[in-house]
């Protein structure tokens, strides 16, 4: 994910609202991210698996599950399209985008995102209170769990691609061997 044009500018979701539509972008603390190209075959595999898997299971939790490209409005200078998220207050929910924090973000680590989504968007979704954050990486097949604990991410649990991590926030346990389309043994 490269930065946007180098101007001692901060973007705003205004700005934002005006870039190109066949094009798209992220804003973190003012800075806006390309989100080209496209995410790879196997990364949209994941995502595909993880709307399958979860979407009716939150849905019976009052929840309503989202994926890219979807708006998520934190703030004026941060605006962002998670892989893969579950709002479940209602009031959150407009016609445009979510205003405000999901309770559960899921993203899917590609080799040119790693840095942000590991880095940036992490800090992002700690400070303004996402309860839950997932790391899902393809190419090494596991996944990584933040858990936030008085406004704080605890430290990264791990996962290998042949276990189960059952979701905090629900009562959902997510088979790792099939959102990476794998036998176990």
């Amino acid at each position: 994910m490269k930065a946007a044009i180098l101007k001692e500018k901060k973007y705003t979701y205004q700005d934002y609202l005006h870039f190109p539509d066949n094009e798209r972008w992220e804003i973190i603390d003012g800075i806006a991210y390309d989100m080209s190209p496209a995410p790879k075959i196997k990364h949209q595999r994941i995502v595909s698996k993880l709307d399958r898997i979860l979407g009716n299971l939150v849905e019976e939790h009052g929840c309503t599950l989202f994926i890219a490209p979807t708006d998520v409005v934190f703030d004026n200078f941060n605006v962002v399209q998670p892989d893969v998220f579950v709002v479940c207050d209602k009031s959150k929910i407009t016609v445009d985008n979510i205003q405000g924090a999901p309770d559960l973000i899921i993203e899917v680590i590609s080799k040119s995102t790693s840095l942000t989504d590991r880095r940036d968007k992490k800090k992002l979704y700690e400070k303004f209170g996402v309860e839950e954050y997932i790391m899902v990486y393809p190419d090494n097949n596991y996944v990584e769990r933040y858990t936030l604990k008085n406004w704080k991410y605890e430290p990264a649990e791990s996962y290998r691609w042949n276990e189960i991590i059952k979701l905090n926030l629900f009562n959902i346990e997510i088979r790792l061997w099939e959102i990476f389309e794998k036998d176990v043994v």
